[in-house]
């Protein structure tokens, strides 16, 4: 049982959406450009420090792992925190951006915490006890074919070799581009099928994986495996993985029937 973290990861993604909602099309917001030219806010620095500071003060022993400041995972207990994803909408003033909050043990995510508290909403999960969204416990799809899948990936033109997620577009009934965090919730809550994402990093992902497997769906690489670290990733009901996998991985789909 996780709930006394689970109380500390709400606990963070509380004083986060305080931070983050104050900067929210603030006038003056600061923003810089890190080497690899994504961007990067005051907002952004300001909740990562935070959550810092309150890990260090309730739970001392364990690692942290940011998008800001660095770290790792270490064996035990890691906090992974991305705490604005979606910063590029932040800065615009899209409202789809979120602060993500996991705890691992081991190398698992244990505890995720999705909170997007300009929709307002948020999604959490610890093992064993399910992903909830408010009161409303989680559930992934039903959908068993790719012809009938609804799918979802971040940017089309991220993927290398293109053709690779065009066969799986072509095998799915619809697709769309709802990016980031945005798609997996989604893919957790039942609203699509697919969601892949072909680069990412640990803290766009510890969360997801936890949220999307505890609402009974399936988390992996692009190459199958059950993690969130590995450069990209896939979510989907479960149903659906093994044939998403397979387009991705060959390029080609299996003709579509109407």
């Amino acid at each position: 049982m996780h709930s006394d973290d689970l109380a500390v990861a709400l606990r963070l993604a509380d004083a986060a959406d305080e931070i983050t909602m104050a900067r929210f099309r603030a006038s003056d917001l600061v923003v810089d450009r890190k080497p690899d030219r994504s961007p990067v806010t005051d907002a952004d620095t300001a909740v990562e420090d935070t959550v810092r500071e309150i890990i260090a003060e309730l739970r001392p022993g364990d690692d942290v792992l940011g998008e800001e400041r660095g770290g790792a995972v270490g064996d035990g207990r890691t906090w992974v925190v991305d705490p604005i994803d979606g910063t590029k909408n932040f800065l615009r003033g899209n409202p789809v951006w979120a602060t993500l909050i996991a705890l691992v043990e081991g190398g698992v995510p244990v505890v995720g915490v999705v909170s997007a508290p300009a929709f307002p909403r948020r999604w959490w999960a610890s093992a064993g006890e399910g992903a909830w969204c408010g009161e409303r416990r989680l559930r992934v799809s039903g959908v068993s074919s790719l012809a009938d899948a609804y799918l979802s990936t971040t940017d089309v033109r991220l993927w290398e070799p293109r053709e690779n997620y065009l066969a799986l577009m072509d095998a799915c009934w619809e697709t769309r581009a709802f990016g980031d965090f945005w798609q997996h919730v989604l893919v957790a809550e039942g609203a699509l099928d697919i969601s892949a994402d072909p680069i990412a990093y640990a803290w766009d992902l510890a969360a997801v994986q936890v949220i999307v497997t505890e609402a009974g769906g399936r988390f992996t690489d692009l190459r199958g495996e059950p993690r969130f670290d590995g450069g990209d990733g896939l979510a989907s009901n479960g149903l659906l993985h093994d044939a998403a996998l397979g387009v991705l991985q060959a390029g080609v789909s299996a003709p579509r029937t109407t």
